[in-house]
């Protein structure tokens, strides 16, 4: 389940990063008030240990990782 949130989490953040990269619109620091804000901070937080959460997954067996035996 952990797995899952944290792959859902780092979807929202390449998301985040693509409308940065392709319209310069920082979709979090919109919905929060800006970048410097508590809650924006919050999130970008969150995503950054989600990422560093999924780079485990690479070094996990498939079977573990898709729950298979």
């Amino acid at each position: 389940m952990l797995d899952r949130i944290a792959l859902l989490l780092v979807i929202v953040g390449a998301l985040n990063w693509g409308s940065v990269g392709l319209f310069r619109f920082d979709i979090v620091s919109w919905i929060c008030g800006g970048q410097g804000s508590v809650l924006a901070r919050i999130i970008y937080t969150v995503v950054a240990l989600a990422g560093i959460w999924c780079v485990s997954l690479l070094f996990r067996d498939r079977e573990e990782v898709y729950g298979r035996s």
